[in-house]
């Protein structure tokens, strides 16, 4: 044991479909065996976790009666007590069956957006039940391959009055539940509709209580986009609207392949971790860190304990280089931002008529400004230094 061995104070948390993924992918059937959920919660609690997530039926069986539903989910609860371990959030499984073929709240059969909602409500009930704060609508079916099939208006449309319609029964249930939102470009549909974190920040601007509406970005699904996760993240945090967070790995360019946090690329999962943690100045995100990320297939049940020993692990042993980086004198000095008392209070207030002619009287070189060097590349070798190792 060391200081990179996870405890409950980092709120590390797993979905039970992490863990409990059996290896299988679209060209292969499983290479381990289905787990109880309550083993994985019991391993989960060896490994150092602090929270389990869920869909409603990686606990309940699709169609389960309400009697099984209540013996299923009371044992469930009983295993919690028993290991200290939390359900920060839920969601619900909106594309598995196949009568989500066609997209849930977005489908243009009313009676599959009908069902959709209806099998949410239950899922929330769940949720709340078990004790999350935090709700995720990942719209996994909400896309399409023909694209004729529908007005892409219609399919907002629907999926506003189905987050309105939401918002409303968590209200009048008197539950403390929040939305989080989850994009995703493509995959398992040609194009899924709100896309990334932006499309989503918009999206929510829209709702009647957007004030209990946020995101829930994710690593792998940034990156398939092609961008950079760190700014989708720190727009969501700047807008106030991180509510939670999916962490993982992924090559750009690739099918979603959610691999061990920190797995692929680093520099990015470096700068991830320095803007949750606050490192880089501004407030730190106080939610889950969750991981939505699986062992390889290559793996049996232990190589799964080794994948989320690995991703914990790899989370606070980049916290401890990115404070060690953000400490080091040499990185204060390149990334300080340079002070001007007479233009600071220009540009920090409103409009003004002061504020422009202040502005029109200023003296700039601007041929020696964009002569001077700003030591960048020096700061990148730093930071990959810090990342080798090497300081």
């Amino acid at each position: 044991m060391d200081s990179f061995t996870p405890t409950a104070a980092d709120r590390f948390s797993f979905g039970l479909w992490t863990v409990g993924n059996p290896g299988r992918d679209p060209f292969g059937g499983p290479t381990r065996p289905t787990q109880d959920p309550c083993h994985l919660v019991r391993k989960l609690a060896e490994c150092g976790a602090w929270g389990v997530n869920l869909h409603d039926n990686d606990l309940v069986p699709f169609g389960a009666s309400a009697a099984e539903r209540d013996d299923i989910v009371s044992g469930f609860k009983r295993t919690l007590d028993e290991t200290g371990i939390v359900v920060p959030m839920a969601t619900t499984n909106l594309f598995s069956h196949p009568i989500f073929k066609d997209g849930a709240f977005t489908s243009n059969d009313p009676k599959v957006r009908a069902f959709a909602i209806n099998k949410t409500m239950d899922a929330i009930d769940l949720g709340v039940e078990l004790g999350a704060t935090t709700y995720v609508f990942w719209g996994g079916r909400e896309g399409t391959e023909a694209d004729a099939c529908r007005d892409p208006q219609d399919a907002m449309k629907r999926f506003r009055h189905a987050i309105d319609f939401l918002c409303e029964y968590v209200k009048d249930n008197g539950y403390d539940l929040r939305f989080a939102l989850e994009a995703k470009p493509n995959e398992p549909r040609c194009d899924i509709y709100l896309a990334t974190t932006g499309h989503m920040l918009h999206f929510i601007s829209t709702l009647e209580n957007n004030e209990m509406v946020g995101v829930n970005p994710e690593v792998a699904h940034e990156h398939m986009a092609g961008l950079s996760f760190v700014h989708g993240v720190a727009q969501a945090m700047e807008a106030g609207k991180l509510f939670h967070i999916d962490l993982n790995a992924q090559r750009i360019g690739r099918y979603d392949q959610d691999l061990r946090f920190g797995s692929e690329d680093l520099k990015q999962a470096f700068l991830l971790v320095r803007l949750l943690e606050g490192n880089a100045g501004n407030a730190p995100y106080t939610g889950p860190r969750h991981f939505d990320a699986h062992a390889y297939r290559t793996e049996d049940e232990e190589g799964v304990w080794d994948f989320a020993r690995g991703c914990m692990r790899t989370y606070k042993i980049l916290v401890e280089r990115t404070r060690a980086f953000d400490a080091d004198p040499e990185v204060k000095d390149l990334i300080r931002v340079p002070t001007d008392a007479a233009l600071d209070p220009v540009l920090s207030n409103s409009y003004s008529a002061e504020s422009v002619a202040a502005l029109r009287s200023m003296d700039v070189d601007p041929d020696a400004i964009g002569a001077a060097g700003l030591g960048y590349e020096r700061l990148d070798q730093i930071m990959c230094e810090y990342l080798m190792g090497a300081r």
